[in-house]
């Protein structure tokens, strides 16, 4: 008996010794150069240099979901009673999400759809994401379109929206002073910027009941010049939006600042700045704020829309991306509250000017808050205005346009790696077309009723679903101890606790439980507080359906080519990971094999002999 266990514990020692030998030789191959690296890896583009990935991460995620739409969030949702989940939000779902992404994109070096390799049944996450993000991309154009109006604009002689016209009778004030304009205060009265804006940009609709109207062709002319210059930089590839990312990452911090400047000088900014920052603790309670905060913070750093894996899958291998993403992730946040202050300093000061206190309903929320309380400001510049409101447009079309060459690149990226051989520009030039051709009903008198409508139904709500279940996938199917074990063998270091119970436990718990509510407390969508009809109800509930039904569809296709002579095999299989899973380099896939045995024969072996190896 004691002869059996003598050879018993041998056997383990001898396995041990081996197990040790691969974790060495694995080890080892961490002390390569990035010149071997990227010899290794040159089937596929990479960036430049690792700053390339830095700024193009920073020039994605800080972009229009900071300046233009966390400031009317935060406005619909009480101020500083929003800055609070924000941050919250940040720490538990949108920084947990972010490194996750961008460590699947960066393993398996490819799109977010080859990226389910890993548990290929549920590759119809990757899919409605991808639509998601097709749908975000035609109306962040159409922002763009709106900015190059605006921008056209600033080389007036008097910018046109500091005046008020005659045809807006005693409604209007001016935006250039600050005097409210005649003294019968019986009736709301609006600012010249505003009412330039719906009325002379938009000619907004005050309902859709009879149809969205024929599209504004000035703004249709700017739509095309969005999507040229989109198209212009991507029709090179990933190196090409690479270099354009130093200018589009660090141009836009230049004006903000000068504007914040600017705001803290208006009579009443103050004010503003305290309610936006001020917590309103009661509403802490209220679900429909992390509900926001989680939308916000998905559209803020462009999480769970497939874009990072995509950026992620142009890295080195063995590039280590902690340390951009704590950075990555802190600018975005920041940059958002440094906007958020400058919005509502001057909503402050625009509540001043219209005497009143009442902060949150000086201006009407939406996608137009960017383009009335800004130019509010620039309107009160004493020197120069023109210049500042030409630098201001430029670097909001500056910043739309880093965030929408990270989302069409997304959606390239798929097409590329399903269809290598068509040439990059062809491609470039006719996503451009499709996206220009979608966006045209954005330029109609109610396309801000559908602006609306796809933001919310085409895009937050897909996201939240897809973002449970790609949380689910990675945390449960996957597992996040094979998870973190893959992080080991990448870069090299152990994943603290922090992360795990973030991804295992917080994130998805949080995330489904706010998903819960809203739905058990879903209410009609309405834009500017008019109710949409049931036709249009309907087709934003059929543009929410056809992506989440991406994943029951792909889940079946899956299945069902699936190897096994069973329904139940196949099925078991399907939620394995695939053959080729890992590394997309052949010599750094033979390694991870070697690694993935080397752990499993560690598995095998009693921990009470691993401790006392050194002993016996």
């Amino acid at each position: 008996m004691f002869k059996m266990g003598a050879k018993k514990v041998s056997i383990e020692l001898e396995s041990t010794e081996i197990d040790g030998r691969l974790i060495e030789a694995i080890s080892n191959n961490h002390t390569r150069t990035d010149e071997d690296e990227t010899e290794a890896e040159a089937t596929r583009d990479k960036w430049g240099n690792n700053i390339e990935f830095l700024f193009s991460c920073i020039a994605l995620s800080v972009g229009l979901g900071n300046v233009w739409r966390f400031p009317f969030i935060a406005l619909d949702n009480g101020g500083g009673a929003f800055v609070v989940p924000y941050i919250i939000v940040l720490l538990l779902v949108g920084r947990p999400i972010y490194y996750l992404e961008i460590i699947v994109g960066q393993f398996s070096s490819s799109g977010c759809i080859k990226a389910f390799d890993m548990a290929p049944a549920m590759r119809g996450i990757a899919y409605g994401q991808v639509f998601a993000t097709t749908m975000g991309t035609t109306y962040y154009a159409c922002i763009m379109a709106l900015t190059l109006k605006y921008l056209i604009s600033s080389f007036s002689d008097i910018l046109p929206w500091t005046l008020c016209r005659p045809e807006w009778g005693r409604l209007c004030f001016s935006a250039s002073n600050n005097t409210v304009k005649g003294n019968d205060t019986s009736f709301k009265q609006y600012s010249s910027a505003e009412l330039f804006f719906t009325k002379s940009i938009l000619h907004e609709a005050t309902s859709i009941e009879n149809g969205l109207g024929y599209p504004n062709w000035d703004l249709v002319l700017c739509l095309l010049g969005a999507w040229i210059i989109i198209g212009t930089i991507l029709c090179k590839g990933i190196r090409s939006s690479g270099k354009a990312s130093y200018f589009l990452a660090l141009f836009p911090y230049a004006v903000m600042f000068v504007l914040l400047g600017r705001a803290l000088t208006l009579p009443g900014s103050l004010a503003g700045i305290i309610y936006f920052l001020k917590p309103q603790w009661n509403k802490l309670l209220n679900p429909n704020v992390w509900y926001n905060a989680i939308t916000q913070m998905f559209f803020s750093l462009a999480i769970c829309f497939g874009t990072l894996t995509m950026y992620a899958s142009f890295n080195n291998f063995r590039k280590n991306v902690y340390r951009d993403v704590m950075i990555i992730t802190s600018i975005d946040s920041a940059t958002s509250i440094l906007s958020g202050c400058i919005i509502f300093g001057i909503l402050g000061n625009l509540a001043y000017e219209s005497q009143t206190t009442d902060i949150a309903n000086v201006v009407k929320g939406g996608a137009g808050l960017a383009f009335i309380s800004y130019p509010e400001a620039i309107a009160k510049f004493k020197y120069m205005p023109q210049l500042f409101s030409v630098l201001f447009f430029f670097m909001l079309l500056v910043l739309g346009v880093g965030s929408n060459v990270g989302m069409v690149s997304c959606v390239m990226t798929v097409i590329k790696d399903r269809f290598p051989r068509i040439p990059h520009w062809m491609l470039a030039t006719v996503v451009s077309l499709i996206g220009f051709t979608c966006g045209i009903v954005y330029m109609t008198p109610g396309g801000q009723f559908i602006v609306n409508l796809v933001d919310f139904f085409g895009c937050s709500l897909i996201a939240l679903f897809l973002a449970i279940a790609e949380l689910m996938t990675f945390a449960w199917i996957y597992g996040t101890k094979r998870l973190c074990e893959d992080i080991e063998f990448m870069l090299g270091v152990k994943t603290g606790p922090y992360w795990r119970i973030c991804w295992t436990y917080i994130t998805p718990g949080l995330m489904l439980s706010v998903l819960i509510y809203s739905l058990l407390n879903y209410a009609p969508l309405t834009y500017k507080g008019i109710e949409y009809p049931i036709m249009y109800s309907a087709l934003g509930w059929s543009i929410c359906a056809i992506g989440v039904g991406q994943l029951p569809f792909w889940f079946l296709y899956e299945v069902l080519h699936q190897k096994g002579d069973s329904f139940t095999i196949k099925l078991r299989n399907a939620f394995k990971p695939s053959s080729h899973w890992g590394p997309s380099d052949k010599r750094l896939n033979d390694e991870y094999r070697t690694y993935r045995r080397s752990i499993k024969i560690r598995s095998m072996i009693p921990v009470s002999i691993l401790k006392n190896k050194g002993k016996i």
